[in-house]
């Protein structure tokens, strides 16, 4: 059998919400029995079955919003169904996956579960029976609703053997992964024990614990406990799993499933068929009976159970070893959590190879003699088991009391380089962007609060795998928050910053203003010459492997042609920026590299705008020039700009081109060279005639600056260089972008930028207000990012009013620009609906799996609708009425009609449907992300409108269907009905 790797687990056991609450319970020897909640029955009513075992505190909690599962369906679920699903949840995350990520997938669902106590409880006064009550009392369903909810394609199907039913749903979940069926897989059980009906039987049959405790092969073992329990494990082929660099918490090394056959009874245990399958079980995982160190055994704490088990495992075990093998049993602390009693020790052994301590077995100290362990090369654990160094093998066992036996084979993960974690041997200062996302703001809130608690509590140290963990886990739901940070210390004091700012004040109402709306729409503006400066974007190029690699290729392409090395001369800090030849090279290739860097990110620009040297690398960006060849055209450029005599010079004006004018005709060699905004003009020409024009200026009262310009750019002074362009060999291709060209001051159209168009560039003027303004008209960017190593044109844009109400964004901003200022332009944009390439932000060094506290749903809800079992008639059940006691949103809001009788006929019928209250269904509510409505409910609702709405008379589904946007479109198509049949 293949290997198969445990990445993700989640669980909730008694006394045990989660998976660090289930391990310190193992490990501090503590158990989760206590007294039968009063929503169950009454203990003094079933005296037999006794007034304790193992329950789950929330087992009616469950955040049917988040899962768009209507109040009224939810009611009407089994609460095993409720529980899986945040279960579920929580264990892909842990597998550090973003289950929405998931959705489409052929992620395959095997479920155990025990029976269909809920259909029977539910299902037997049919004079009560709903669509909702058959889908969601269906134990068969358990799985299904998993796969329906998170969008699985894969194997989804549900498993009853009885107590062995979730290991057998994992025997069955590796041999889809090993068959290629899926390439994921979650797999496990649960239970709630929802009437004391098994708990009789128990009795009757001599096998329930007088205080609703197992006592696994103890002395004062008298019998079975039960118990609720829900858990999850996320499965991956092994080869998978380290490819992907995944935590891997123990691996699955092989299993067996067998049938105990025509035995002395029924529900009697088989000591021949347990053996049999642990042999089955260790040769298909390619080990020996003597190199299993220790076994979670069955246990349930029946006399005759333990003996028989004892025997088959002693008969399979007890060969020549240097120490006996030890057992033991999860049921002493939990009792017996029935359909999840396998997972719930299939959890157990991961969790104990993974932290290298086996918990005591509960109950040991007074072992019970006449089970001869010793004697059968057995040992069971009375205090915790310190296991060594190197490879540990270990067995899991799971009977069902109709004889299906389930053997699964766990071994310790293999070691890896990539397991130590990030911050142990990575740059402790390199930045990331942490995200949290949530269904709703007080979600969002709540999650925040609840990351900022679990990282205070951790050692203190770098922040970037951290980050790069939650980029891969905590993404994907609507509201979003992104924070970036260095470290954990940075990271928490952000995180509660948040928290307060989002937390209203008593009476105020809760901003929901971390929710995007739709997705960016960037413009990339490529700075050009007078931006340069020594050392620009070093700290961006120490800090940010994806730009240094773009960088070293944009360097690498121009030394062919320069033979020289930009990246030398720049990185050197030195002053070079009198020096033609580099000059306008090292700002073509920070340019390039900026944008590369930025698509590899994911941010893709609508269009892109060049200012002067700056359209060399939106050339390449926008796929007209390819690298080699906008490197041999930006050479030449500056080479033959450095054999221009010098004697030019450049000047900005706070002036219109036609307050100039005058000015300009007395000085016919001194031309606007660059037309940036209403009243900012670059004027160009020889430096006597500048100094002349720049004189009268001042005079006039206009505002004037020198630029540090050596050569008159855009003026007739350029004609050598354009016309050294105009004859080299240019292949330029279609833009597959849009271009807003600063030669023509528009769109570009279909005029190639070919060698006559890069010669015009040269020595024409840059209008880049135009273009600029054509480039906000046509594409409307909400966000404008500067391409260059300090922000230059983004200040011009907003002096012009150019904006457009645009975002300004700018990766590298100047000489104290490092890897912090792309992290937060990633941030910005992720804020604002961007779905960025985040493994691309991270060394490899930082790309390592770091845990993180699972989602925090909401407990607002609660679902019970059962009276507690009795020992009388059933309560009669009102199952129209809505849902007790009312579910409400977290944020409520009005809206819901007014004096409109539609849209209050569509309210009411919605209401009535999904059991909302009035207050949640608003205007703008949608019907299936935010109603969870299904086909099933649309039908009701057609039906319940028609008969609140006589006017409309009968529609069809499929002409309802383009209204059933919200709650408001409908209403306004039935109104329109009402009103087409009245005329």
């Amino acid at each position: 059998m293949g290997d198969i790797a445990v990445v993700g687990i989640d669980c909730a056991f008694p006394g045990a919400a989660g998976v660090q609450a289930y391990w310190d319970l193992l490990v501090g020897g503590r158990a989760g029995i206590g007294p039968v909640p009063g929503q169950r029955w009454d203990p003094r009513e079933f005296p037999a079955v006794g007034d304790s075992g193992g329950f789950l505190d929330d087992a009616d909690v469950f955040d049917s919003d988040f899962f768009s599962v209507t109040p009224r369906e939810a009611a009407a679920m089994d609460p095993h169904q409720r529980l899986l699903l945040p279960c579920a949840w929580r264990a892909l995350e842990d597998a550090g996956r973003a289950p929405g990520a998931l959705a489409g997938s052929g992620t395959g669902v095997f479920v155990g579960v025990m029976g269909g106590e809920w259909g029977r409880l539910t299902m037997s006064d049919l004079a009560q029976v709903t669509p909702l009550l058959g889908s969601g009392s269906s134990a068969g369903m358990a799985a299904n609703r998993i796969s329906y909810h998170f969008d699985f394609t894969g194997p989804s199907l549900a498993v009853d053997t009885s107590c062995s039913s979730s290991l057998v749903a994992v025997h069955l979940a590796a041999n889809s992964l090993l068959a290629g069926e899926c390439d994921t897989a979650l797999a496990g059980g649960v239970n709630v024990v929802l009437s004391p009906s098994l708990g009789l039987v128990y009795g009757q049959l001599g096998l329930a614990a007088a205080d609703g405790r197992c006592k696994p092969f103890s002395a004062d073992a008298d019998g079975i406990g039960r118990s609720d329990g829900v858990g999850l494990v996320v499965l991956r082929r092994l080869e998978d799993a380290l490819a992907e660099g995944a935590r891997i918490y123990a691996v699955l090394r092989g299993s067996a499933v067998n049938q105990d056959g025509r035995s002395n009874g029924m529900i009697a245990p088989n000591r021949w068929s347990q053996e049999r399958v642990l042999n089955a079980a260790y040769r298909r995982a390619g080990v020996a009976p003597a190199e299993v160190a220790f076994v979670e055994a069955h246990g349930t704490g029946t006399v005759l159970g333990d003996a028989i088990e004892c025997a088959a495992l002693g008969s399979v075990h007890g060969v020549p070893r240097e120490t006996p093998c030890a057992i033991g049993s999860v049921k002493g602390n939990l009792g017996h959590t029935e359909g999840a009693a396998g997972i719930a020790g299939f959890i157990k052994t991961a969790l104990a190879l993974h932290h290298r301590i086996v918990p005591a077995s509960l109950f040991a100290e007074r072992e019970n003699s006449r089970l001869r362990l010793g004697e059968r090369g057995l040992r069971l654990l009375k205090s915790p088991a310190r296991l060594p160094r190197g490879e540990i093998i270990a067995g899991v066992s799971s009977f069902g009391m109709g004889g299906t036996n389930a053997h699964a084979v766990l071994a310790s993960a293999p070691r890896s380089p990539r397991a130590v974690p990030g911050r142990a041997r990575a740059d402790p200062g390199a930045a990331g962007v942490f995200t949290v996302s949530a269904d709703t703001p007080e979600a969002l809130c709540r999650n925040l609060a609840a990351q900022a608690d679990a990282l205070a509590a951790r050692p203190k140290g770098g922040a970037a795998a951290l980050c790069r963990s939650s980029n891969r886990v905590k993404t994907g739901l609507p509201h979003r928050f992104a924070l970036t940070a260095r470290d954990t210390g940075e990271l928490v004091d952000g995180l509660r910053r948040a928290v307060a700012l989002r937390t209203p004040a008593p009476g105020e109402l809760r901003a929901a203003a971390d929710r995007p709306w739709g997705r960016p729409v960037v413009a990339f503006l490529f700075t050009g010459q007078g931006s340069e400066y020594p050392a620009m974007t070093a700290g961006l190029y120490r800090e940010s492997p994806l730009y240094r690699s773009h960088f070293d290729a944009a360097d690498k392409a121009l030394a062919a042609h320069l033979g020289a090395s930009v990246r030398a001369a720049v990185l050197a800090g030195e002053e070079w920026t009198g020096v033609p030849e580099l000059v306008q090279p090292a700002l073509f290739a920070v340019g390039y590299a900026l944008a590369r860097t930025l698509t590899d990110l994911g941010v893709t620009p609508a269009a892109v705008l060049g200012h002067s040297l700056g359209e060399y690398a939106a050339a390449v960006t926008a796929g007209v020039l390819d690298l080699d060849e906008a490197a041999a055209l930006v050479a030449l450029r500056a080479r033959l700009t450095a054999a221009l005599p010098p004697g030019g010079g450049m000047i900005t004006v706070a002036a219109a081109p036609d307050m100039l004018a005058p000015a300009l005709a007395a000085e016919p060699e001194v031309v606007a060279a660059a037309l940036n905004g209403p009243a900012d003009t670059v004027l160009s020409g020889p430096l006597d005639a500048l100094a002349r024009v720049e004189k009268e200026l001042t005079g006039l009262g206009v505002r004037t600056r020198e630029l540090a310009a050596p050569y008159a750019f855009h003026s007739a002074l350029m004609a050598p260089v354009a016309a050294g362009l105009r004859a080299a060999p240019v292949p330029c291709a279609p833009a597959a972008l849009p271009v807003a060209s600063t030669r023509y001051g528009r769109m570009l159209r279909d005029e190639p930028m070919d060698a006559g168009y890069w010669a015009g560039q040269a020595e024409e003027p840059v209008l880049f207000d135009a273009a600029l303004g054509a480039l906000v008209h046509d594409i409307a960017p909400t966000h404008l990012i500067e391409i260059g190593p300090q922000p230059q044109l983004t200040r011009i844009a907003a002096r012009a009013g150019r904006l457009g109400g645009a975002e300004l964004l700018h990766p590298a901003p100047g000489p104290e620009g490092t890897g912090r200022d792309l992290a937060e332009t990633v941030a910005a944009l992720y804020r604002c609906g961007l779905d960025p390439e985040w493994e691309e932000l991270y060394a490899p060094e930082h790309r390592v799996p770091e845990a993180l506290d699972p989602y925090v749903f909401s407990s607002a809800q609660r679902y019970w609708d059962r009276p507690p079992a009795t020992v009388g008639p059933s309560a009669e059940r009102r199952p129209e009425a809505p849902p007790q006691p009312v579910v409400s949103r977290e944020t409520e809001s009005d809206g819901t009609g007014g004096g409109d009788p539609v849209l209050v006929a569509v309210v009411e019928a919605v209401t009535e449907v999904g059991g909302y209250p009035v207050e949640r269904v608003v205007r703008e509510a949608r019907f299936h992300e935010d109603l969870g409505f299904d086909s099933v409910m649309i039908m009701q609702l057609k039906n319940r409108v028609e008969a609140r709405l006589p006017r409309v008379g009968e529609v069809s589904v499929q002409q309802m269907l383009p209204a059933l946007r919200s709650v408001g479109s409908l209403a306004e198509f039935l109104d329109g009905v009402i009103m087409a049949r009245s005329a």
